[in-house]
C-alpha cells in the first residue's frame, strides 16, 4: 500500500498554487517525517493566462530550489488535456513539459483524464515511461459511469506498455462504498495492476470511501492535510494516517498532526474548504464541485442563490466537468447574449409619487405589519427587489428583477406573481421569460463601471445590482420621492456594502434632486427616517 499525498496540487485551487515557503518547508518536512511514500508537488502546464503560483507549473527549475528531503518519492500531475490539446504531437508535448527522469527529482508522473480522452492516452504513456517515469493514469469523473464503460477504458488501459497504477477519480464526491466496490469491481474485470482511488469529500465520505476501497486491495491511496482540495477537498492525510497508527504501522503521524495545527488549520478557516450542505447538494446533483467553490466564494450570491443556481445547473449538459478558472467565466447566468432592448413603458409613470423600494434584509419581517400599513395608508408605488413572497402581493405594485442569478433562485416563485415585473429582457433566454406567466415590463440594463444614467429604453449602473436597477428606474419613471424598507446593508469590509455605498454615491450625483429616506434600519449612508413615523 501506498499513501500519495497531494497538498500542494490539489490545495492549490484555493491559494492559485502559491503556498508561503515557510508552509512548503513545513510540509515537505512533516511528509518525510511521516513517511509519506509520494509527495505530488504540484501541476506540470504550458504557460496559462493570469497569475498562478508555482506549483501550478512545477517546473524543473522551481522544483530544484526545494528542499525536498529524503524518504518520500516526488511526483507532478499533468492534464491529459494539456497534452492532447498542446497543438503539438504529443512526444513533442511531453519533450517539452518534462525531462528524463534521470535529470529530475520527480519519480512520479500522474496523467488525469476524463473517459472520452482514454482512447488518445497511450502515447502520452509511452512518452513518459520512455523517459523512465513511474506512470499513473487517472480516470476521472468515475462515479456513476457504467460497468461496461468502466471496463472498457481499463481494458485499453491494460493494453498499454508500462503504466504502473491505474487511478480512479471520485470528482463529484457522490459515491458510497457501494459506488466504489462496484467500480473497483469493473476495472478488475480487465486490469490486474495497482489500482489508485483519489476522493472528494462534498458528501463527508472521503475517509470512508478510502478505507473501503483499502479494504478491497486499492493499493494506492490518495490524501491531502485537513483535505484541502478543490470543492468541499480530499480524504484528510491526517485522519487516514490515525486510523492507520499502530505497532506494525509504518507510518508516523505526529509530525503531520503537527503541521496540521501549526499551519493548515488557520488556511482551512481562511478558505473554508470541507464539506457542507452546499457541496452536498452539488455532489447529488452531479455539479462539479469548482462551481460550489466559486459560488460560495463570490460574495454576492446568497445562500437561496446558490441553491438555486446548483438547480439550475443540475438540468444543463456538462456541468460534471467545470469550464473555466473563474466565476464570470464558469458560470454566466446570462445566457441569453441578445443585443440590449427596451422600452419607454414606464416613462414618468411615477410623477408626483413616493416610490417605495422593498429589499428582503432580516428587517423587512420584523417590521412586516409596520410596512403594510403604511402601505396601505400612504399608497406609494411599490417595487420589490426580486420575488419577495412574505408582502401581502396585493401591495406590490410591481417585482424588478435584473439578473438571472437571483431568477434562477426563485423561478418557481415567478410562475405565480400577479404583479407585473420590470426586468431587462436581454439578459434572459426565451425560455426562462417563458417562466413568467405574467406580464413584464422590458427595461434594458447595462454594466459600466463609474457610470449610472437612466435612458429612455435602458440604464448603465456602474454594480450588476438589482438595487442599482430600481434606482435608475427611479429616475427614468420621475419618482417624487423614493423611501426604502429591508434595505439593511451588510458588515463593515464586505464587498456588497461598499458597492452599495459607492452606488448611492452615483445616484446621488446623477438625480441630486430626487431624495431617499431608509425607512427601517440601514448601515447605508442616507437619510434615515421612520416607518412608524405618523403622516403629517
Amino acid at each position: 500500500m501506498y499513501i500519495l499525498d497531494c497538498t500542494l496540487r490539489d490545495g492549490g485551487y484555493y491559494n492559485n498554487w502559491d503556498f508561503k515557503p515557510e508552509v512548503v518547508d513545513a510540509y515537505l518536512n512533516a511528509m518525510a517525517s511521516a513517511n509519506i511514500d509520494y509527495v505530488e508537488l504540484g501541476l506540470r502546464n504550458f504557460p496559462k493566462v493570469g497569475f498562478d503560483g508555482p506549483f501550478a507549473y512545477t517546473t524543473e527549475a522551481f522544483i530544484q530550489s526545494l528542499n525536498l528531503p529524503e524518504g518520500p518519492k516526488y511526483g507532478v500531475m499533468v492534464d491529459a488535456k494539456t497534452i492532447l490539446d498542446s497543438g503539438m504531437a504529443i512526444e513533442q508535448a511531453v519533450d517539452a513539459l518534462f525531462v528524463d527522469a534521470a535529470y529530475s527529482p520527480i519519480a512520479l508522473v500522474r496523467v488525469a483524464a476524463h473517459f472520452h480522452e482514454v482512447d488518445r492516452s497511450e502515447a502520452i504513456i509511452d512518452a513518459l515511461r520512455a523517459k523512465g517515469y513511474i506512470v499513473g493514469y487517472n480516470l476521472m469523473q468515475a462515479g456513476g459511469k457504467s460497468c461496461e464503460v468502466i471496463a472498457q477504458k481499463a481494458q485499453i488501459a491494460a493494453s498499454w506498455n508500462g503504466l504502473d497504477c491505474l487511478y480512479f477519480a471520485d470528482s463529484l464526491g457522490n459515491m458510497d462504498a457501494t459506488e466504489v466496490t462496484r467500480i473497483v469491481d469493473a476495472i478488475r474485470t480487465q486490469w490486474q495492476g495497482d489500482i489508485g482511488i483519489h476522493t472528494h469529500n462534498n458528501m463527508a465520505k472521503a475517509l470512508d470511501n478510502t478505507l473501503t476501497a483499502k479494504d478491497l486491495g486499492v493499493s494506492w491511496l490518495d490524501v491531502t492535510v485537513t483535505g484541502m482540495g478543490r470543492g468541499a477537498g480530499n480524504a484528510q492525510t491526517e485522519s487516514l494516517l490515525a486510523v492507520l497508527d499502530g505497532n506494525d504501522c509504518k507510518y508516523r503521524p505526529s509530525a503531520v498532526y503537527e503541521l496540521v495545527i501549526r499551519h493548515f488549520e488557520q488556511m482551512q478557516k481562511d478558505y473554508g474548504w470541507g464539506s457542507s450542505l452546499l457541496y452536498f447538494l452539488g455532489a447529488q446533483n452531479d455539479v462539479h464541485p469548482t462551481y460550489i467553490q466559486n459560488l460560495i466564494a463570490n460574495k454576492h450570491y446568497g445562500t437561496e442563490e446558490i441553491v438555486g443556481a446548483i438547480n439550475y445547473l443540475s438540468q444543463l449538459e456538462g456541468t460534471t466537468s467545470y469550464n473555466g478558472d473563474v466565476m464570470e467565466t464558469a458560470i454566466s447566468f446570462d445566457t441569453a447574449k441578445k443585443a440590449v432592448t427596451g422600452s419607454s413603458k414606464l416613462k414618468n409613470k411615477f410623477t408626483e409619487k413616493e416610490l417605495l423600494i422593498i429589499s428582503n434584509g432580516p428587517s423587512l419581517e420584523r417590521y412586516l405589519p409596520a410596512i403594510e400599513a403604511y402601505i396601505t395608508e400612504r399608497k406609494p408605488i411599490v417595487i420589490a427587489l426580486n420575488a419577495i413572497t412574505c408582502v401581502t402581493p396585493e401591495l406590490i405594485n410591481y417585482y424588478c428583477v435584473s439578473h438571472n442569478s437571483k431568477f434562477l433562485s426563485e423561478h418557481e416563485i415567478y410562475k405565480n406573481l400577479q404583479s407585473p415585473i420590470i426586468l431587462p429582457a436581454h439578459r434572459f433566454t426565451d425560455a426562462e421569460l417563458h417562466e413568467i406567466s405574467n406580464e413584464f415590463v422590458d427595461y434594458g440594463l447595462n454594466i459600466e463601471p463609474k457610470r449610472f444614467i437612466a435612458e429612455n429604453e435602458f440604464c448603465t449602473v456602474p454594480f450588476d445590482l438589482t438595487a442599482a436597477y430600481a434606482l435608475a428606474l427611479a429616475i427614468h419613471a420621475n419618482a417624487k420621492h423614493i423611501s426604502l424598507v429591508g434595505v439593511d446593508g451588510y458588515e463593515l469590509g464586505d464587498i456588497r456594502q461598499i458597492e452599495m455605498i459607492e452606488l448611492f454615491s452615483h445616484f446621488k450625483a446623477a438625480a441630486p434632486e430626487l431624495t431617499i429616506t431608509a425607512l427601517t434600519p440601514t448601515s447605508y449612508p442616507i437619510e434615515q427616517g421612520s416607518i412608524y413615523a405618523p403622516n403629517i
